[in-house]
């Protein structure tokens, strides 16, 4: 089936030869009976789209398995010359029907409702940010300088911009946008009181939040995007599944080039493991070292990137052997459990020394960042005596004998 958003374009491969079904109402009703006219026995093939779920949803049930094919490794749809929906349809039977069909893992329920709530507070954060800066264009384009605060829309930032002077229809234009903000701030609160609230429950969540520069976002995101652990063989594959492996062209008896990292897969971890490793690299540990190393050598960017794979790693090894990670700061982690409680809605405990109140502790946090120094110097003892080796290459003009 080549689904599309209305309806979908139906063939079947039976003893080798294709048959045209013709189109089907994208509709639950629609879908429902076309699914009844299947045998127990069929299997379906569809592609990976918006609604690609629902579809396998409604059809499992009638049929022996649907396969969800991923379409960026289907090149023959990709870069067929001549592409209709009815040949579309037949490119994925015959595909699949060979065994040469590049399928995607279905998530379970539980993983697609927390992909659905990741993307719902990415959407309203995203919206957020538009609402600011459409405000800001208002002022810009009535030559009021900078907001002086470090947040237009905090406190001081409000009163700042009341104060400002501007036309009727832009001021309430500024208006309903701070009144839009808000709204979608209340409903971005609820959004993760939701997410809180799954993500307590959840050991694989607070174990990530284990490392630092993971917080409860980034925690939620990655297992969101993973699902189950045990998909992957090795760390090499996650980091291929996220797109933060190298490139590589080896053509004949040439040594192997390795490029720029894929981005195939899954970029909404990408980006949280990129923004997470910017953080991580505040603090001191290995980690920090290892983008000190590489930062010398590539520049800022390549070594954040590189630290990001390295969490992929890290993070394949912790879901894998059920372990927080080595260099876990005690303190750090518990203000993040408790962050992490209130978001979910648990009450405030005012005066009370709960698990967190360690990290108030000027000298607690002092010992802990010691710890992590000395992890961090005896990586760079390790790697200070590295050096970087190439291909080994036969020197020209010389023969065997020469060279012995």
């Amino acid at each position: 089936m080549d689904i599309h958003r209305v309806f979908a374009e139906a063939a079947v491969l039976e003893d080798g030869e294709i048959k045209r079904l013709g189109r089907i109402g994208m509709t639950r009703d629609q879908l429902n009976d076309f699914a009844r006219t299947l045998l127990p026995t069929d299997h379906v093939v569809v592609e990976a789209t918006g609604n690609a779920t629902a579809v396998t949803e409604i059809l499992a049930p009638h049929v022996a398995r649907v396969a969800v094919a991923n379409p960026l490794q289907v090149h023959l749809i990709a870069k067929a010359k001549i592409k209709t929906d009815a040949i579309d349809a037949r490119v994925l039977a015959k595909l699949y029907g060979a065994g040469f069909l590049p399928e995607v893992w279905i998530p379970d329920a539980a993983t697609l409702a927390r992909r659905r709530q990741v993307t719902r507070r990415r959407q309203l954060v995203r919206q957020r940010v538009r609402l600011k800066s459409i405000v800001q264009s208002i002022l810009h384009a009535n030559l009021i300088p900078p907001c002086p605060f470090a947040d237009l829309f905090g406190g001081k930032g409000r009163a700042w911009l009341r104060a400002q002077h501007l036309p009727d229809d832009e001021r309430e234009a500024a208006d309903r946008h701070v009144e839009e903000y808000d709204r979608l701030s209340e409903a971005l609160k609820g959004v993760e009181r939701d997410i809180a609230r799954a993500a307590l429950a959840d050991a694989n969540v607070t174990r990530l939040m284990t490392i630092p520069g993971v917080d409860m976002v980034v925690a939620v995101g990655l297992m969101a995007a993973i699902g189950r652990i045990d998909r992957f063989d090795g760390p090499d594959k996650l980091v291929a599944y996220i797109g933060l492996n190298p490139s590589v062209h080896q053509s004949g008896d040439g040594p192997a080039q390795h490029g720029r990292i894929t981005k195939r897969g899954r970029s909404d971890a990408r980006h949280l493991l990129v923004e997470a490793a910017w953080q991580t690299v505040r603090s001191p540990g290995p980690l920090h070292a290892f983008y000190e190393r590489v930062r010398g050598k590539r520049g800022n960017h390549i070594a954040a990137v590189a630290v990001a794979r390295k969490l992929a790693v890290i993070i394949w090894h912790l879901l894998t052997k059920g372990e927080d990670y080595s260099w876990v700061r005690p303190s750090l982690h518990a203000k993040k459990l408790r962050d992490l409680e209130l978001r979910a809605g648990h009450p405030p405990r005012r005066g009370q020394k709960g698990a967190s109140y360690d990290y108030n502790i000027t000298q607690r946090r002092r010992d802990e960042r010691n710890l992590a120094q000395q992890a961090e110097g005896a990586y760079q003892r390790m790697t200070s005596g590295w050096r970087r080796t190439g291909p080994r290459s036969k020197p020209t003009g010389a023969t065997n004998e020469e060279r012995r």
